[in-house]
């Protein structure tokens, strides 16, 4: 995939979020919000010139730490970003995997913080790839 499909992708997990939220699924909202920042980052990795094999982005945390070391760490992303795509991934593994109740509050917020990072990467695509890429 490139960076535009990527992007495209995170989009429609942004969306989905955005619904579940509204429908009070707080479990379902973190999960898609995660995936929106895990899909633009995967954007974001794909097109910025770092020569990163296939392989080390099949896992979420092969792809966070890539995306840490490539693009946060050198300063063309922002650290906040970095921070909420960690915190974002703690709340999905919570809502996904122990059973833990999560709030509407963290669910927004899990929201919330997709929608900047999203935007973030379409920035960060759009400086690289030019107007085109949406």
């Amino acid at each position: 995939m490139n960076a535009c499909e990527w992007l495209q992708k995170a989009e429609r997990a942004l969306a989905s979020a955005r619904l579940l939220l509204a429908d009070g699924d707080s479990e379902g909202a973190c999960n898609r919000s995660y995936y929106a920042m895990f899909e633009s980052a995967q954007a974001a990795l794909s097109i910025s010139g770092r020569m990163i094999p296939d392989e080390a982005c099949r896992t979420h945390n092969g792809l966070i730490t890539l995306f840490s070391l490539h693009l946060v760490k050198p300063g063309l992303i922002a650290v906040e970003l970095g921070r909420s795509l960690n915190r974002v991934q703690e709340i999905r593994l919570l809502a996904d995997y122990t059973g833990d109740a999560i709030d509407l509050k963290q669910a927004a917020d899990a929201v919330a913080q997709a929608e900047c990072f999203v935007r973030g990467m379409q920035e960060y695509v759009a400086k690289l790839d030019g107007p085109e890429s949406g």
